[in-house]
């Protein structure tokens, strides 16, 4: 009776054994067939350029070798109007990402398409990949706790005059010595009492002047 116990309770373990399913590693997209290369385009007719490439790539039969045309996007906290909008941006306008194995037929296809103005890095004929760390940080490969954050874009920039609109220094004009955007903080030279004060304050305790 014990050794029809102890079996059963083996067969229980393997059982559950084989039931804990190992969750695998996102795939890099370095990791994916081909290399990374940066084509240059008009700025503004990215979207038409990446249609016509893969136009072209379908009616040249270019699939084993011309894989991926890639746009980088992210999503961009602006400040319009006193208010944060969340709106999605190319990240390197003119530019667009395209993973392939490199040869003569595929870099005349791409080279030739209709916006593209050449290859980025390397010479004409012989273009430079992307590193690992290239594509992981232009494709957006980032840590758990920082998805879904979207990057703020500040609409002003060093030495630009803004208007403080909170606190006491409300209705204060000053100019931008340095803005921290991972803290979402300015620090604003205001006029008090005759004489420049630096001033920290956040993205929402200021405008435009």
């Amino acid at each position: 009776m014990a050794d029809t116990v102890e079996a059963t309770e083996e067969q229980t373990t393997e059982e559950t054994a084989e039931e804990v399913v190992v969750e695998e590693t996102p795939v890099s997209p370095f990791d994916l067939p081909g290399d990374w290369y940066v084509i240059h385009s008009y700025s503004g007719y990215e979207n038409k350029v990446k249609a016509n490439l893969e136009t072209r790539i379908q009616s040249m039969h270019m699939e084993d070798r011309i894989f991926e045309v890639h746009i980088p996007m992210e999503d961009v906290v602006e400040i319009k109007a006193g208010k944060k909008v969340t709106v999605n941006k190319k990240v390197f306008p003119g530019y667009i990402l395209v993973r392939m194995n490199l040869d003569d037929d595929s870099w005349y296809a791409v080279r030739n398409t209709p916006g593209v103005t050449g290859f980025v890095a390397g010479n004409a004929q012989k273009p430079t990949p992307l590193s690992r760390r290239e594509v992981e940080r232009f494709l957006g490969v980032q840590k758990e706790e920082e998805k879904g954050k979207p990057r703020f874009k500040p609409d002003w920039e060093i030495g630009e005059q803004v208007r403080v609109v909170t606190g006491p220094f409300a209705d204060f004009n000053g100019t931008i010595e340095e803005i921290n955007i991972d803290q979402q903080k300015v620090v604003v030279l205001v006029n008090i009492f005759g004489r420049d004060t630096p001033v920290e304050l956040g993205f929402d305790d200021i405008q435009k002047s």
